[in-house]
C-alpha cells in the first residue's frame, strides 16, 4: 500500500504469505499497524476495513489471535469501530473552518460569556479533546 510507511511492526506469528494474502482484503490494501506500545504491554493496532464480509470474520480472528499470542501477558483484543465514536474528516474540517471564523471575525469587545459559548458551539475543543 502506497498509504503505509516504508517499515512497520506486525504479529510475528503472521507469516508474510499471510500478509500478503491478506493484505488485498483491507481497503486501500492498508495492512493492521501496530501504532503504539505501552510498557504493561498495552498496544494500539489501527486496522482498515476488511472489503469482503464473507471474510471479514476469519481474517480478523486470525490477525486478532496473532496479536494476542505476541502480547507480552496474552490478554485478549479488545476492538473498537472508531468510526461509530470520532467525528468525520469532514466534521473536523467544518469545526475547524467555525474557529477560524470565530477568531478572525468576531469582534471580542462583545462579551467573553458570548465568544466562549460561540467556540463551544463550533465542537473544535472537543473534536481535539
Amino acid at each position: 500500500s502506497p498509504s503505509l510507511p516504508e517499515y512497520f511492526v506486525v504479529p510475528s506469528s503472521l507469516a508474510d504469505q499471510d500478509l500478503k494474502l491478506y493484505s488485498y482484503s483491507f481497503i486501500g490494501r492498508r495492512m493492521p499497524l501496530w501504532s503504539w506500545n505501552h510498557p504493561n504491554g498495552s498496544a494500539l493496532v489501527r486496522m482498515a476495513n476488511i472489503k469482503d464480509v464473507l471474510q471479514q470474520r476469519r481474517i480478523d480472528q486470525r490477525i486478532c489471535n496473532a496479536i494476542t499470542r505476541s502480547h507480552p501477558q496474552r490478554s485478549d483484543v479488545y476492538k473498537s469501530d472508531l468510526d461509530k465514536c470520532l467525528p468525520s474528516i469532514q466534521e473536523i474540517q467544518a469545526a475547524h473552518i467555525k474557529l477560524k471564523q470565530l477568531c478572525v471575525n468576531e469582534p471580542f469587545e462583545e462579551t467573553e460569556e458570548k465568544w466562549l459559548s460561540s467556540l463551544e458551539n463550533t465542537h473544535w475543543l472537543e473534536y481535539i479533546r
